[in-house]
């Protein structure tokens, strides 16, 4: 992109951004929805007043199909794990046309389940539940629509700014990243003629895996001899230091958040991220037998962290220090998600958008 272009770009988007704001009175903002909706708006307009300069529009559809099998997913292994640990006697627990349908004889049973997962739901607008009474101790739970529409709007912001982090990461400056419709995502980077150059980018899924370190023998000596079976060399994404890993003990199809943040006693930048109910059960029983052992988290072919097992890790819940910057715990926060997005990224559109005649 020239340097004429790059400034004019953003003296557009500075000027479209200050004009707009002064035009309207702060009680225009009086609620989150309408700061939204106006932030939406300014968007909007700055993505269509660069359109006219020209450049790459780039449309992807998320699977909104698989975010309601892993909704669905999640929400069995909760009524699993609720039911046990209420010893609530039960049969025929099944996902069923988009929602869990079990059977439990005891009405005082019904009752106790239902009132656990509404009282986990309190205050979390995506965990709304429908329940129907389908008699003969027959119940049905299912997402209200209103929670299937809050998680598929969580999961479009989610892949904005999993977008906006690979761009960055890639060099692409500038870009225009933004919702359309409810499940499309709107990408335009002005004096680009290549949208096959930044598609690839995303055509390739980021590879998260969980690896057990071997100890029997150094990663020095099995670079220059030769590696136990099963194992292999990866180097680390910040120490640049070989790891002798063995095979993926699990992968990150189970991590259901991810996120940079601050830990709690140095307050150094860390990237901490949850799994979902199968992934915390398999990553507790892991842990519970490697207790003691190192492990190694890994993006693609990078080690990002390589913590000891102290005890095992039972919540589902994870922080990974690795002498972060800020921005470097983002970027692997955002990669950890990249590799996890229930709604994969379909491609629906890529074109090159000529400049506008000049009037």
């Amino acid at each position: 992109m020239t340097t004429p272009l790059r400034n004019r770009i953003t003296r557009l988007i500075a000027a479209c951004a200050i004009s707009t704001a002064i035009a309207l009175p702060s009680a225009t903002f009086a609620a989150d929805g309408q700061l939204d909706k106006m932030r939406a708006k300014i968007a909007a307009f700055i993505t269509d007043k660069m359109e006219k300069l020209g450049g790459s529009r780039i449309i992807y559809k998320v699977d909104s199909d698989a975010l309601r099998e892993a909704v669905t997913t999640d929400l069995r292994d909760d009524v699993y794990k609720t039911l046990r640990e209420g010893r609530i006697a039960f049969s025929g627990l099944a996902i069923r046309d988009g929602g869990v349908e079990v059977k439990i004889a005891d009405a005082k049973g019904r009752e106790l389940l239902t009132r656990k997962l509404a009282s986990a739901a309190e205050g979390l607008p995506t965990h709304a539940l429908a329940v129907t009474d389908a008699g003969d101790g027959l119940i049905r739970l299912a997402p209200t629509d209103a929670a299937s529409a809050a998680r598929l709007r969580d999961l479009v912001e989610d892949s904005i700014a999993m977008i906006e982090q690979r761009l960055k990461d890639a060099g692409v400056t500038l870009p225009s990243v933004q919702p359309e419709g409810t499940d499309r995502i709107r990408i335009f980077l002005p004096g680009t003629t290549e949208p096959e150059r930044i598609t690839a980018i995303f055509a390739r899924k980021v590879k998260v895996s969980f690896r057990l370190i071997d100890v029997t023998m150094s990663a020095e000596q099995a670079q220059s001899g030769t590696p136990p079976a099963g194992t292999e060399v990866m180097f680390g994404f910040k120490d640049k230091l070989p790891y002798l890993v063995k095979a993926s003990a699990l992968d990150g199809d189970d991590i259901s958040y991810a996120g940079p943040g601050f830990s709690s006693g140095a307050k150094e930048p860390i990237a901490s991220f949850r799994f979902n109910g199968r992934g915390t059960r398999r990553f507790a029983h892991i842990t519970a037998e490697n207790v003691g052992m190192p492990f190694a988290i890994a993006l693609d072919d990078k080690v990002i962290s390589s913590p000891v097992i102290r005890e095992p890790i039972t919540g589902g819940s994870v922080q990974i220090s690795g002498n972060f910057t800020l921005e470097e715990a983002n970027s692997v926060a955002m990669l950890l998600r990249a590799g996890s997005l229930p709604g994969r990224l379909g491609l629906v559109e890529q074109q090159v958008i000529q400049p506008a005649a000049k009037p």
